[in-house]
């Protein structure tokens, strides 16, 4: 295949290229739910059953997700569509990079209004709404907030806004500029916020249930979570690795970029972990709240603790960034399309998309209210776009895209990309990318279905 370029732009650099994919990789289920599991999983002894997990099942695929993406330049879709051409198979193969978008999709519809929370809360920080306030009452605020479909309309508008405007401004202005300030920012926050948490006199009780080194809660179930979530946090099969690949400067490695993006992820997860346990712990409070961890518990330890104002703040201010930067790389394939098939500039682009994004987003908030007795396969509307997205779409995509560049794509056009010094290497990740990751997919989609559907 002739070397292309994109029509997009590239990024500046290698690093901007791993702030970018970090970002879109940290989410929301960094900051409570990989230390949660940790926790409750083995600690210490968890967390290297999950970095072992993370080389065998996350890597791998990101590295073929991001070469698949340089070698096509354009959006999933083409790409996949090209590379599949270039290497004798069908062009129905874009139906993998189309489901990939629909994914991103499906998932920044609901993820939006959760981003919306995240906004009102820190609003409610900022103002004080949470000094000094009870379990049962910071329950209530969270109840009533969602059964209040025009405040819950509000901040899901404004995040969406927020997201449209970084894309319309595209790789360059767009992307590269909101990466540069919003990564920084957000290891800046955390650092902060770390540095509070070692103040609250259970910072070592945090520490303890984190990387407490215990084989014997290490069950199978604990190896199945680990594996599930190796995959998931480094947002494959939804097409944002891919997009995010095709701009990636040709002479760039792909593989020490990978595990890079792959240890930030990470270490952010186990700093956001030993940065909040402490607060809850140092207030009495169960950690193991899940999704309520952040919206009841901790607005009530932050308003029982001196300085707690602030620093509640700052914790919200560095979810919302996290969910800023993850929403972008949702939005950035199905944009790429667009403007690929109809010749758009990005401004119109985004303004459909946004507004088609933004109506979905508004039957999901209503599923918390105006639409609560409308079900779709048993779910609300939020969860049944949860559960298709997170227990279908995403795992079949990674595997197919395990399979696509393990089995159908042309050996000397993946050492082309790839680049590696070694070829021992280079063999290994091609064992494992066409043996391992499909088995361990495969198992994670078939396991968290039968989880689910129980």
């Amino acid at each position: 295949m002739q070397e292309k370029t994109s029509i997009h732009g590239a990024w500046a650099s290698r690093w901007i290229f791993i702030l970018a994919a970090t970002g879109s990789a940290v989410g929301l289920g960094n900051i409570w739910k990989f230390p949660y599991i940790t926790g409750e999983n083995g600690g210490g002894a968890f967390v290297l059953v999950y970095l072992f997990c993370i080389l065998l099942v996350g890597v791998p695929i990101m590295m073929a997700e991001v070469l698949i993406g340089r070698r096509g330049r354009q959006s999933p879709i083409n790409s996949m569509k090209d590379v599949a051409i270039e290497s004798g198979h069908s062009g129905s193969w874009s139906l993998l990079g189309w489901m990939g978008v629909l994914a991103g999709f499906m998932i920044f519809s609901f993820y939006s209004v959760v981003a919306g929370w995240v906004l009102y809360y820190i609003a409610g920080m900022g103002v004080g709404d949470f000094i000094a306030i009870g379990g049962d009452d910071a329950g209530k605020v969270f109840n009533d907030l969602l059964a209040d479909e025009q405040t819950l309309l509000i901040w899901h508008t404004i995040f969406v806004v927020m997201v449209m405007l970084v894309i319309a401004g595209g790789v360059k202005k767009g992307l590269e500029n909101a990466v540069r300030f919003l990564m920084p920012a957000l290891f800046v926050l955390l650092l902060l916020l770390l540095g509070y948490s070692t103040q609250t006199g259970a910072f070592a009780q945090g520490w303890d249930f984190m990387f407490h080194f215990d084989p014997e809660q290490l069950s199978w179930d604990a190896v199945l979570v680990a594996l599930g979530h190796s995959f998931f946090t480094l947002s494959l099969g939804m097409g944002a690795i891919m997009a995010y690949g095709s701009y990636l400067p040709k002479k760039t490695s792909i593989g020490s970029s990978v595990l890079m993006i792959a240890f930030m992820d990470t270490l952010v997860a186990l700093i956001a972990g030993l940065a909040i346990f402490p607060i809850v712990f140092a207030n009495g409070m169960d950690p193991g709240a899940g999704p309520g961890l952040m919206f009841v518990t901790l607005p009530v330890a932050f308003g029982q603790m001196p300085g707690g104002q602030i620093f509640g703040f700052v914790f919200f201010l560095l979810v919302g960034i996290a969910a800023w930067t993850s929403a972008i790389s949702l939005m950035e394939p199905a944009t790429a399309w667009l403007v690929e098939k109809f010749g758009w500039n990005r401004v119109p682009s985004c303004a459909v998309l946004g507004f088609i994004v933004w109506a979905l987003g508004v039957a999901a908030l209503g599923s918390f209210n105006f639409l609560s007795d409308v079900k779709l396969a048993g779910f609300n509307i939020f969860d049944f776009l949860d559960f298709v997205t997170a227990n279908v779409m995403l795992p079949l995509g990674g595997l197919f895209i395990a399979l696509f560049a393990g089995w159908f794509m042309k050996r000397h056009a993946t050492e082309s990309e790839l680049a590696m010094k070694s070829p021992t290497l280079f063999n290994a990740w091609y064992i494992v990318l066409r043996f391992v990751a499909p088995v361990a997919v495969a198992a994670i989609f078939i396991l968290n279905l039968i989880e689910k559907l129980k």
